[in-house]
């Protein structure tokens, strides 16, 4: 027995001091420094910035449609008068091919229901030869649901980019393709916002025309008719120091996802400029249209629908490439260049909601909370006393090696301590209680029958131990559906709750049998409880 209970000892102190280590690490600037760099705070504690953003993610459809337009027309153009063109700008997903006669029509049909296509778009016939491609329903909540995950994933790494620490970036189920982003000890919100807006789509267009001084005068290039595969984007690009109009073939030949990584650097003449090398499957589709228009075409670079600079083309390129021109600062080469290499959104973003949270509120809250949880602890340790006796001292023990356990498993996790949490560590101390009360009246009761000490302690933790498990087994499945399914701040309740009710399991069974099997062990087979 002595062998049994030393070997628990040990355990239990290994816990312990493993959740101490887990609390504070290594000491680094104090106790409390080493303590705030284990568990975190949230928003509502340290304050920070709350934004709520609204991602366009019709544009990914648009870009789609594009692109698919594009190689449709690659690949119908061995059909004489046959193309493909999008006609109703209200209608995006909606691709119309015409041209096509009695002699090649069976032929183009082939085309359209290829593979690459059949299960993206359904196909009708206009008459006249004419056909649409209309992308299903499926294939555009497909295509936006992954928008929205990767503009998620895009600002998560631009924002770890930043250096914030402990950030939550998640879909906003209170609105229609929304993400909700708090980085807590965050107060310039106008540099976060513009690194985070500032990653809207970067293109590289085919120019078609251009430039102009005018948006009419462009029109007026076109006899004031626009082709469906044609847009008008105006910017400072080059050396200008005035919006200029270009018209540009509406695909993009490059955009902002197909960039594996880039630098800042600077050019010959010391002007700071960005590096930028492509993914393998984007370098072929730009080496094919430099290479076919190098010495007579050009292109465009366009960032957040404006043009950036619009180049020559004097040589084939394939994956790399650089961003240059006269405007560019040697902070915007760090920024565009970290844009890039984080990733581009799919879709351009809108800002419906920013609210900055004064860290004096975060203050208030953690001493009201600490407070509140210290208040609530003191009165049922001493209740658990008064009511129990001596047997209250094993509860209380228990009590604290609960705590140090939840907050050690917080810093082992790196979890962030919310206002909700708080509340979880409050609730976490009244369920810990009731499992000792649970397990001490199942003695009482066991001893009432004329037990021995002993054997009560035995039958009273073996009775008790189901209902404990019943209980907590049913509170953690709450939580976990909480955890799954919640909102930041529910998040941290049900995280601290689950840490909390482990702990729980732990302390009200193991530890508190433990003592009572070495106080029983030290008094003897006559040993009697106060309890």
């Amino acid at each position: 027995m002595n062998k049994n209970l030393g070997t628990k000892a040990i355990f239990i102190l290994v816990v312990l001091l493993a959740c101490v280590y887990g609390i504070i690490g290594i000491p680094q600037g104090g106790l409390k420094q080493s303590l705030k760099n284990r568990i975190h705070l949230g928003l509502d504690l340290q304050g920070g910035i709350h934004l709520v953003l609204q991602v366009h993610v019709e544009e990914a459809v648009n870009s789609a449609t594009d692109r698919d337009m594009q190689s449709l027309n690659t690949a119908l153009a061995q059909y004489t008068g046959v193309a493909a063109a999008k006609l109703d700008p209200k209608h995006p997903e909606t691709i119309t091919v015409t041209g096509t006669n009695p002699n090649n029509q069976s032929d183009v049909k082939d085309v359209l229901q290829g593979s690459e296509y059949a299960n993206i778009y359904s196909l009708s016939s206009l008459g006249n030869g004419s056909y649409t491609l209309s992308m299903t329903p499926s294939a555009i909540r497909d295509l936006e649901q992954r928008t929205l995950d990767t503009s998620i994933e895009t600002i998560r790494a631009r924002v770890d980019a930043l250096g914030v620490s402990e950030p939550q970036i998640e879909q906003y189920n209170l609105g229609d393709n929304e993400i909700l982003v708090q980085l807590p000890g965050i107060s310039d919100a106008d540099h976060v916002e513009d690194i985070i807006k500032s990653t809207a789509k970067l293109e590289i267009h085919a120019v078609a025309g251009g430039p102009f001084e005018t948006e009419d005068a462009a029109m007026q290039s076109l006899n004031g008719m626009l082709p469906p595969d044609e847009e008008i984007l105006k910017g400072t690009a080059g050396n200008g120091s005035s919006d200029q109009y270009y018209v540009l073939k509406r695909a993009a030949i490059v955009e902002g996802t197909d960039f594996r990584d880039a630098q800042p650097s600077t050019d010959e003449n010391g002007r700071p400029d960005i590096t930028f090398t492509l993914t393998t499957d984007a370098g072929d589709r730009f080496y094919k249209y430099t290479n076919e228009n190098k010495g007579s075409g050009s292109m465009a670079i366009v960032l957040e629908n404006r043009i950036r600079e619009v180049a020559g083309i004097e040589g084939a390129i394939r994956e790399q490439g650089r961003i240059s021109g006269g405007g560019i600062s040697q902070e915007y080469a760090q920024n565009l260049s970290m844009m890039l290499r984080t990733g581009s959104l799919p879709a351009s973003i809108t800002y419906l909601e920013t609210r900055t949270v004064g860290p004096s509120l975060g203050a208030e809250s953690i001493h009201a909370g600490v407070v509140a949880a210290i208040a609530g602890m003191l009165a049922v340790m001493v209740f658990m006393l008064v009511y129990y006796k001596g047997a209250g001292v094993n509860a209380d023990l228990a009590l604290i090696l609960n705590l140090v356990i939840l907050l050690g498993f917080m810093g082992f996790f790196s979890a962030t301590l919310t206002l909700p949490g708080i509340a979880g560590v409050i609730l976490t101390i009244g369920m810990g209680v009731d499992s000792n009360v649970l397990i001490f009246e199942r003695v009482r009761e066991e001893l009432r029958l004329g037990k021995t000490a002993a054997i009560a302690v035995q039958d009273g933790f073996a009775h008790a131990w189901v209902t404990i498990i019943d209980t907590h087994v049913t509170t953690v499945v709450s939580a976990l559906i909480l955890l799954v399914f919640g909102s930041g701040p529910v998040k941290g309740f049900a995280l601290t709750l689950i840490f909390g009710l482990l702990a729980n399991i732990f302390t009200a069974v193991f530890v508190s049998r433990t003592i009572f099997d070495w106080l029983l062990g030290k008094r003897g087979r006559d040993a009697v409880l106060s309890i």
